[in-house]
């Protein structure tokens, strides 16, 4: 940690020269090669979101309703269609978490949504989270795309530090985050109770520079020349991000 001091020689935190407060993120459409991002409407992805959701999940044994990727969200908050849509207007009204709906390019269907949530503008903090993909979304291009896209949106808006939270227990989140070369920080034993159960919190979190660095990794990796013709990555983007070879937070003396 660089630090400097103040009059009472008391060490302090370095200066943050000109800073000025991101605006909201959110508020536009973020173009991709696979995906699109929209803000969420009930009215325009609700019908295929639904159809998307509740297709059984191959990769979780017994998921035959596809609710086991809800699990680590609280449980699916809907049964049928009508409650799909109501929990949607609820979602799109916030600003705070504020939802995207994620569309694949070949289909132009919604198959999943990601959130910003715990934005701070003043400090220039945002979190990325509430992340639901469908099966059909799940484990493609367009999936990480829809994460890179929301991560580069947040940083060009000027915000400092991106954060990744999921319980501790939620292997499949804690290896996205390091797949996309976020640095874990630690866990928060028992941060909340989910449905009457302990959850431990693991957390994660990706600093501007350190996005920089990454950048161009994303694009390398997102390349149509990355993918062969049954779509099977020729390099892993676990294995650019891990070789990234970024700068080490130093801790505080």
């Amino acid at each position: 940690m660089t630090t400097t001091t103040n009059r009472f020689g008391q060490p302090i935190g370095h200066p943050v020269p000109a800073w000025q407060p991101p605006a909201m993120p959110g508020e536009t459409l973020l173009p991709g090669r696979y995906c699109r991002l929209e803000p969420l409407s009930a009215e325009r992805h609700g019908n295929t979101l639904w159809e998307a959701w509740r297709q059984p999940d191959p990769a979780i044994p017994g998921d035959t309703h596809g609710e086991a990727r809800w699990t680590y969200l609280g449980g699916r908050p809907f049964a049928d269609a009508a409650g799909c849509h109501t929990w949607l207007r609820q979602c799109s009204a916030e600003h705070d978490p504020r939802f995207m709906a994620v569309i694949e390019a070949a289909s132009g269907s919604a198959l999943g949504v990601a959130a910003w949530l715990n934005i701070q503008p003043a400090h220039g903090s945002v979190e990325l989270g509430h992340l639901n993909f469908s099966p059909r979304l799940a484990r493609t291009p367009a999936a990480t795309e829809a994460l890179v896209l929301m991560m580069r949106h947040a940083f060009d808006l000027g915000f400092r530090r991106l954060e990744w939270k999921c319980d501790a227990l939620n292997a499949p989140s804690r290896r996205a985050a390091q797949r996309l070369g976020l640095s874990f920080e630690g866990i928060f034993h028992q941060h909340r109770v989910v449905n009457g159960h302990n959850r431990d919190t693991a957390w994660y979190s990706l600093l501007d520079h350190e996005w920089r660095l990454l950048a161009p990794l994303f694009e390398c990796w997102l390349s149509p020349a990355n993918f062969d013709a049954h779509g099977r990555q020729r390099q892993a983007l676990s294995a650019l991000t891990a070789a990234a070879d970024l700068p080490p937070r130093p801790e505080p003396a």
